[in-house]
């Protein structure tokens, strides 16, 4: 989790210590969990935990206040915050430049609303927008430590590190490398969705619910982002406990005595 940690570019000799890291434990976790109940082998589930912890190494250094400033200006203007669905709206983007794209469209805007996009803001955009640039420089960074800890790195662990924003990334996937993505992609959101302070910084919401979560992950699978079988696993994991200690820390918080009876009936 050390590898999360980030020198201040504005304060030399600080360190910005890795935001959120139970979010990462706790998704690894879960997600384990899931490909195992999927068939997937103990040296590759090994392997695929490891992607798990690290897969929001590409928001290393994330400044919580001005992250936050930024996103939820944007989330409150209706403008799109991930590579896919910012595509989708701004098809004149060239692949790759989302993060040029929002600065030209919106940079003028969030400086006259008090936020300059000095060279750490715009790192901050990166951290969303430019997340795959942003991932492949980190792990430049800490490769020599990861290896240095007796991890063979290959490159699908990076693939499914990046499959929620940039699913067209996994079209030539082996079914084996995109369904470990899928899993990642539904545990990451379902403890998201459970996490009250990323809920706080991230999304501007102010209670965790199942249902919603759960909500979301079906929008997911509509879209063909997550498969059924990816979806049953979770629910299946979901209804006979599995998860219950790990999204009661996640919301700080027990899970009220009907909470537990939904979880319960997840499966059916």
């Amino acid at each position: 989790m050390a590898l999360y940690d980030y020198p201040h570019p504005l304060h030399p000799g600080r360190i910005i210590r890795g935001y959120d890291r139970p979010h990462a434990i706790r998704t690894a976790r879960m997600c384990a969990a899931v490909a195992a109940a999927l068939g997937h082998g103990p040296e590759r589930v090994r392997q695929y935990q490891i992607a798990c912890l690290l897969h929001d190494l590409g928001r290393a250094g994330l400044d919580r206040q001005l992250f936050g400033k930024i996103w939820s200006w944007a989330k409150e203007r209706g403008i799109p915050t991930r590579p896919r669905e910012w595509r989708a709206v701004h098809q004149y983007t060239a692949y790759g430049r989302e993060t040029e794209a929002f600065l030209r469209c919106y940079g003028q805007d969030l400086e006259a609303d008090g936020i300059p996009m000095t060279p750490w803001a715009k790192e901050q955009v990166e951290m969303r927008l430019g997340y795959a640039r942003r991932l492949a420089r980190r792990l430049r960074t800490v490769r020599p430590a990861i290896k240095r800890m007796g991890v063979t790195w290959a490159p699908w662990m990076q693939q499914v590190m990046l499959y929620y924003y940039y699913p067209e990334k996994l079209a030539a996937a082996k079914p084996w490398v995109r369904q470990l993505a899928e899993i990642l992609v539904a545990c990451e959101q379902f403890e998201a969705y459970s996490n009250q302070r990323r809920g706080r910084d991230y999304y501007v919401r102010n209670k965790e619910t199942l249902v919603d979560a759960f909500a979301y992950l079906e929008t997911l699978r509509v879209e063909g982002i997550l498969s059924s079988a990816v979806m049953e696993a979770l629910r299946r994991l979901t209804a006979q406990g599995e998860f219950d200690a790990i999204l009661e820390e996640a919301r700080g918080c027990a899970f009220t005595s009907g909470e537990r009876r939904a979880l319960r009936a997840m499966e059916a």
